[in-house]
C-alpha cells in the first residue's frame, strides 16, 4: 500500500519480486497514450490491433475510434485491441510503443520492471514489481483525464457498423463496494494470476494498493486499503504560501523579499510519528534583484526517521525590481553625505 502524495509505503511484502502483471500494463499504456495523443486523435486500427487475443472490444480492421473512445475500451473493459490501436498510433508499432513505456517507467522509478506489450499478455520479457506499479500508478493518478477514466463505472461507446453502440462495464468491482475507491485496473492471465491494482480517497488521502497472482483480490485489496486508512491519518507539515524565510536583496527597490512553499507537504503518519518528522531549510543569505514571483530560490526536506520523505521549493513571494540607474546614484550620494556630516 502506498501514500500518493509522498509515495510512502504503509505496508509491504515482496514488493520488489518481479512478477507477471497481466492487464495491469495498461495504466501505463494509458498515461502515456494521454501525454503523448490528444483524446479527440482518431485512431484507427489495424489487422495487427484486431486479431490480438484475450479481452477485447471487437475491434475489426480498419475500424476508426477517437482516443478517448479506445483509452475507456482499454481500462474499462480491458481491451487488448485497443491497446495494441493505442501503441500503433503513438509510436507506429509495438516495439517503438513498449520502448516508450520502459523509458517512462525509469522516469518515474520502476527501475525493476520490463515491458514488451502494451495489454500483459505473457512474455518472459515482461514483467514488473509491486513496488513498480504502485510508482506507475501514483504517477497516473495525478493525471485528471486519467483519474476520471479509471473511475467510471459503465461506459457507451460508438460501434461504427452496428446498429447499437459498446457498452462497457469496469471491471473493478470496488469502485462500487468500497468507500472512496477511484481506480485503478484489474488484470489475469494464466501466468500472472489475478491482479488488482487499486485506489481509494478518503479525508484527503489517495492511497494506491497492489496485490499480484492473488486469488481474492479484492478481499485483500480491501483489507490493506482498512488497514492503511485505519492506521495512518494525512498530517500537514507546511503549508503553500506560508512565509518560512525573509532574505535581504542586493540592488532591489527594496530590501528583503520573503521566500514562501510552492506546495502543500502532508504526510501520512501513524501515532506518534509526528515526534520523528524533521524540517530542512535550505535557502541564500542574500539575493540579486531582480527578483520574480514564483522563482525558486530555495528548497524544503522533509525527513521522517532520518529518510528524505518529501520536499518541496522555496519561492519568492513577490516580484521586486532592480533598482534604477538613477535611484543607484542617489542612493550612493546620499550614504556619501550622511558620512561627511557624521563625520563633522
Amino acid at each position: 500500500v502506498m501514500e500518493a502524495g509522498t509515495n510512502r509505503v504503509l505496508y509491504e511484502k515482496n514488493i520488489h519480486k518481479r512478477l507477471a502483471n497481466a492487464s495491469t500494463t495498461k495504466i501505463l499504456t494509458a498515461i502515456i497514450a494521454i501525454e503523448h495523443g490528444k483524446l479527440s486523435d482518431m485512431v484507427r486500427s489495424s489487422a495487427n490491433a484486431a486479431k490480438v487475443g484475450g479481452s477485447s472490444i471487437w475491434l475489426t480492421e480498419g475500424e476508426i475510434l477517437s482516443m478517448e473512445e479506445l483509452l475507456y475500451g482499454l481500462m474499462l473493459n480491458s481491451g487488448n485491441d485497443a491497446a495494441v490501436a493505442i501503441a500503433e498510433h503513438i509510436s507506429g508499432s509495438v516495439e517503438g510503443f513498449a520502448a516508450l513505456m520502459n523509458k517512462k517507467a525509469r522516469e518515474i522509478g520502476a527501475i525493476n520492471s520490463n515491458f514488451v506489450n502494451p495489454h500483459g499478455l505473457p512474455d518472459d520479457n515482461h514483467y514488473t514489481t509491486a513496488y513498480d506499479l504502485a510508482l506507475i500508478a501514483s504517477y497516473a493518478m495525478k493525471n485528471p483525464i486519467f483519474r476520471k477514466i479509471v473511475s467510471t463505472e459503465k461506459r457507451r461507446i460508438s460501434w461504427p457498423g452496428h446498429e447499437w453502440d459498446r457498452i462497457l462495464i469496469n471491471k473493478n468491482k470496488l469502485l462500487s463496494q468500497y468507500q472512496g475507491a477511484n481506480g485503478i485496473k484489474t488484470g489475469y492471465t494464466k501466468k500472472a494470476g489475478r491482479c488488482l491494482v487499486a485506489a481509494a480517497q478518503r479525508n484527503n488521502m489517495q492511497l494506491i494498493s497492489v496485490v499480484l497472482n492473488c486469488q481474492p483480490m479484492f478481499e485483500e485489496s480491501i483489507v490493506l486499503l482498512d488497514h492503511a486508512f485505519d492506521r495512518f491519518k494525512p498530517q500537514p507539515i507546511i503549508k503553500k504560501d506560508r512565509v518560512l524565510k525573509q532574505v535581504k536583496i542586493e540592488k532591489g527597490e527594496e530590501k528583503n523579499v520573503q521566500l514562501v512553499a510552492d506546495k502543500d507537504i502532508i504526510l501520512p503518519l501513524a501515532p506518534g510519528e509526528i515526534n520523528h518528522v524533521r524540517v530542512f531549510i535550505d535557502y541564500p543569505k542574500y539575493i540579486l534583484a531582480p527578483v520574480h514571483r514564483g522563482k525558486q530560490y530555495g528548497t524544503i526536506k522533509v525527513k521522517l526517521h532520518n529518510k528524505d520523505i518529501a520536499s518541496c521549493a522555496l519561492v519568492a513571494q513577490r516580484d521586486i525590481r532592480e533598482k534604477s540607474f538613477t535611484k543607484s546614484i542617489r542612493s550612493l550620494l546620499n550614504q556619501w553625505v550622511n558620512r561627511k556630516y557624521i563625520g563633522g
